[in-house]
């Protein structure tokens, strides 16, 4: 009797393993794709406690309204600034830094050193800003540069690149080759790095493509965060990112109106052209310098900098890539994650192996 209870028992529970697996199972169309089925997807317990006390603060907030584009440039731009003040703050608090405001080549720029410090004075870094090509001069110059001047020592120049939607490519990366030349006169070209994040990293990929095109000695190093050398809405984690973090809309599907995140920067560029996307041109790789990638496992850019990597080791580069467990988009701009200061120990670790 009691075997025939346990058979049962056993039968009932493969049965119900079986209908779960069933629900619970992707379905594969025969163009590829993926239906993805509904699941909750938990904190990371290889997270560290602050980043999952940081996305339990999610479930608290009040629910983000519809996405949509502010029409207004100048008031996008104060909104983000109004919003990333406490983030600046916080990285101002923990990484101390002198800033002066300046003119490279007749191109604006923000001059960080370490606080009542005397900064590197045979290296300098060049900070090319995040903000969709569009904003966030004011706090991602701060939150990108600050780390890395207070902790290395260097003397870094933030460039207040020409954005949309008042300019277009190239008119970015131009600005950050004005500048990069004009350090030149004051810097060996292997002392000299270049490193941003999100848009900034996109941009710092792009340099790297531009310069051996113009004739201009490649950089020492660069560090590509939050991006890769490719289109960001590229791969599946745009996608991923879509559904798990929501910081940015889905790419558009067939028939739908994509938003444009750049506001028309690109808009009359080929997306695959060498500089825009130097990862789809292996002879264009070949020339880069030794490349830091970091991304996150929930961020949107994963993709975009995993294949760069990939795409860089095929062509015989130094390429090394972080990914942070549970991180999202541009986590080192958190000041006290401890993600964050591993990416910004390991970014001036690699500096200083490559900028000799």
């Amino acid at each position: 009797m009691m075997r025939a209870r346990f058979c049962l028992a056993s039968l009932l529970a493969l049965s119900a393993a079986a209908t779960h697996a069933e629900q619970a199972q992707p379905r594969f169309t025969p163009d590829g794709t993926v239906q993805v089925p509904a699941f909750d997807l938990p904190p990371s317990e290889l997270a560290s406690e602050e980043a999952r006390a940081m996305q339990r603060q999610r479930g608290v907030r009040p629910a983000a309204p519809p996405r949509q584009q502010e029409p207004d440039i100048a008031a996008r731009r104060a909104q983000l600034d109004a919003m990333m003040a406490p983030q600046v703050q916080a990285m101002r608090t923990r990484y101390p830094v002198d800033i002066a405001e300046d003119v490279i080549a007749g191109v604006p720029v923000r001059i960080f050193t370490p606080k009542g410090a005397k900064a590197d004075p045979a290296r300098v870094l060049i900070n090319l800003h995040g903000g969709a090509f569009t904003m966030c001069w004011d706090s991602c110059s701060v939150l990108e540069s600050a780390p890395i001047a207070a902790l290395g020592g260097y003397k870094v120049v933030s460039v207040n690149y020409r954005m949309a939607p008042e300019q277009a490519h190239p008119a970015g990366v131009e600005d950050a080759a004005s500048v990069y030349a004009a350090l030149l006169k004051h810097y060996r070209p292997q002392r000299i790095g270049v490193f941003g994040c999100s848009a900034g990293g996109a941009l710092t990929a792009q340099l790297a493509a531009w310069l051996p095109a113009h004739h201009l000695p490649q950089a020492g190093a660069i560090g590509i965060f939050g991006a890769g050398a490719v289109r960001m809405e590229s791969g599946d984690s745009a996608w991923i990112a879509a559904a798990i973090d929501g910081s940015f809309p889905a790419p558009a599907r067939p028939g739908e109106a994509a938003i444009d995140m750049t506001r028309g920067y690109f808009k009359a560029a080929d997306m695959g052209d060498a500089i825009i996307s130097p990862a789809l041109h292996p002879d264009v790789l070949a020339h880069f310098p030794p490349t830091l990638l970091i991304t996150g496992t929930r961020a949107m850019d994963m993709s975009p900098a995993v294949y760069t990597n990939s795409q860089l080791l095929k062509a015989g580069r130094r390429s090394t890539l972080i990914v942070g467990e549970a991180m999202g988009h541009c986590y080192s701009y958190m000041a006290d994650l401890p993600e964050a200061r591993d990416a910004h120990a390991a970014s001036i670790a690699f500096f200083r192996e490559h900028l000799k």
